[in-house]
């Protein structure tokens, strides 16, 4: 099972594109509600933030930050084929209060296939309240035929106490022997290189290392302030094991270490993340 574009004809490729990234494809951002000027012709990148995007302390996930904010290095859907090849979070400021984020991007330096970037996110509703700053870097694995045409939204999806952890909703689960692990691949969890998406790879690392924080600082009272991952290989198998360690510092820090691995590859890392915790009081 493969979706990558790469492989796809000129005549087919933005009809498959829109089937990938559109209304009914790629969950990651349809399930987000993730809007961007690129692909949906909006006047800017913004995404709405709902209660299942919220620590139990009440602070914005860094998980939801990180998609919005994702970074390819600059280059774009509507002329490439990126991917991701490494995404840094600074969180200046736990966003309550905070409905809508916005995201303000610029370009560092593009090359032929390697490209940097950056972006500060911040409140839609105040855009002087900065409350993260992303930057990445990316690669361009191909160009894209001309005729690209703006995507529909999907349909919003209602805030609700009842909506279910972001991590259930992408199959992310705790297996009985304490370890956290992703599905098998899906048309659902693909890029558009036939990989495992960087939105179930954040969210999975998130609920995985929130746990192991919380119980090494004996309370759920933390919030993520640093987050860095990096993408190794490109997942293309499943089921998707997490593994890692946490270090408490004397700064009332806590730092997780994980590494995400395809098991139906050899347990190669696909992905390695490193994030810092602060136990709030």
């Amino acid at each position: 099972m493969t979706n990558d574009l790469r492989g796809v004809s000129a005549e087919d490729f933005w009809h498959r594109f829109e089937s990938l990234m559109g209304a009914e494809g790629l969950l990651t951002y349809r399930y987000l509600g993730r809007k961007t000027a690129m692909l949906h012709g909006a006047t800017h990148d913004s995404m709405r933030i709902r209660s299942d995007m919220r620590t139990a302390s009440g602070a914005i996930m860094a998980a939801p930050l990180a998609i919005a904010s994702a970074e390819a290095g600059g280059f774009s859907d509507v002329d490439s084929v990126p991917a991701p090849v490494t995404a840094a979070l600074h969180i200046l400021d736990d966003g309550r209060g905070v409905e809508e984020i916005m995201i303000r991007r610029s370009v560092i330096h593009t090359g032929r296939t390697m490209g940097f970037s950056q972006s500060e996110v911040v409140d839609a509703a105040d855009p002087r309240r900065l409350l993260a700053i992303s930057y990445g870097t990316g690669i361009k694995l191909g160009d894209t035929p001309p005729g690209f045409k703006p995507l529909d939204m999907a349909p919003e999806v209602e805030d609700s106490p009842s909506l279910p952890p972001l991590h259930a909703v992408f199959g992310a689960r705790r297996q009985p022997d304490g370890t956290w692990e992703l599905p098998k691949m899906t048309p659902e969890s693909m890029s558009t290189s036939g990989s495992l998406h960087l939105g179930p790879i954040h969210v999975a690392f998130e609920a995985a290392a929130t746990e192991m924080v919380a119980r090494q600082a004996g309370t759920d009272a933390i919030r993520v302030e640093d987050w860095t991952v990096m993408f190794v290989a490109r997942g293309t198998d499943g089921p998707f094991a997490i593994d890692g360690a946490v270090s408490a510092g004397n700064l009332g820090r806590v730092a997780c270490r994980l590494s995400l691995r395809d098991r139906g590859r050899g347990d190669r890392v696909v992905a390695s993340l490193v994030a810092t915790f602060r136990v709030i009081t």
